[in-house]
């Protein structure tokens, strides 16, 4: 009996060690950004970020550019990133598959919510939904809130698409990866639609002339602005840090910063329920968090 009780106190020693390291503040943070623009200028702008990151925190602080929407999730859920910039479905994904807790948002124009539409090109004949009937569509992500989800949302409440599939009425629905490319595909003809965020046309293809050539014939409810989440575990007092750094970009030196990442104005606190309405879109639509190996 005496042995058997020297092994548990050692068991129970040896988890409370393991519990201790695993809340214990890392020596470093990494930090996950959602692919949502040009890789190559994202990565850029989140190597600055994280220098002003790591000033303000006294840590190092590297940074990630996912491959896909997924990705981020995945790594939240793997703990491989402490701190991720997430789209609204990625938040509601990452709370609810891996207990990520949403920080701060981000405001655009002096507001906290923007909107999905559906572009076409101006010279076309489409003037509503009911005229893409059997033409084909370029959404984003089918992790993308305003490049999939709240569209496919609309589009199943007006009863045009069944049974959540996109081909029970476009005869083809692609994925470009970005709003940019969903929005080029439209003005290179390749698609006869593109559904992206509200101001893609002026934030990401920016050339007047060709923003000129595109007009939009839907619109959907408005959508909680995108933020920034911390994985489970990290240490409260470690994310009450991570969350003052990130509200100090709200300086006049940390804006530039912050429009070079991803157009944002600035950043406000953000609560949990802020995003049940998109977790009711996440929901009608069936989604969960895709797994990657």
């Amino acid at each position: 009996m005496r042995l058997i009780l020297k092994w548990g106190i050692s068991l129970a020693m040896v988890l409370a060690m393991a519990a201790s390291v695993a809340s214990a503040a890392p020596e470093g943070l990494v930090l996950a950004l959602t692919p949502s623009k040009d890789p190559t200028l994202l990565q850029e702008a989140g190597a600055d970020l994280a220098k002003v990151l790591s000033k303000s925190l006294g840590l190092p602080v590297k940074v990630y550019v996912a491959s896909d929407y997924a990705g981020v999730i995945e790594a939240l859920r793997n703990k491989t990133v402490d701190l991720a910039f997430v789209h609204p479905t990625g938040y509601v994904l990452a709370n609810r598959e891996a207990r990520a807790q949403i920080l701060v948002k981000a405001t655009r124009g002096g507001s906290a919510f923007y909107t999905s539409r559906i572009y076409v090109r101006k010279d076309s004949d489409f003037q509503s939904l009911e005229d893409l009937r059997g033409r084909t569509i370029a959404f984003v992500d089918p992790a993308s809130t305003s490049g999939y989800i709240y569209p496919m949302v609309l589009l199943i409440k007006k009863g045009l698409v069944k049974d959540k599939d996109p081909k029970t009425f476009f005869k083809e629905a692609v994925f470009s990866g970005t709003h940019e490319a969903a929005l080029f595909a439209v003005l290179n003809r390749q698609v006869d639609a593109a559904a992206v965020f509200d101001l893609a046309p002026e934030r990401r293809v920016k050339d007047p002339e060709k923003v000129a050539q595109l007009r939009y014939i839907a619109e959907t409810e408005k959508i909680p602005n995108d933020g920034a989440a911390v994985r489970d575990g990290l240490p409260p007092e470690l994310a009450g840090r991570i969350k003052a750094a990130l509200l100090e970009l709200n300086s006049p030196e940390g804006r530039p910063l912050l429009q070079r990442l991803y157009a944002i104005d600035g950043l406000v606190e953000a609560r949990d329920a802020d995003f049940d309405p998109v977790r009711e879109a996440v929901d009608l639509l069936g989604l969960a968090a895709k797994k990657t190996r």
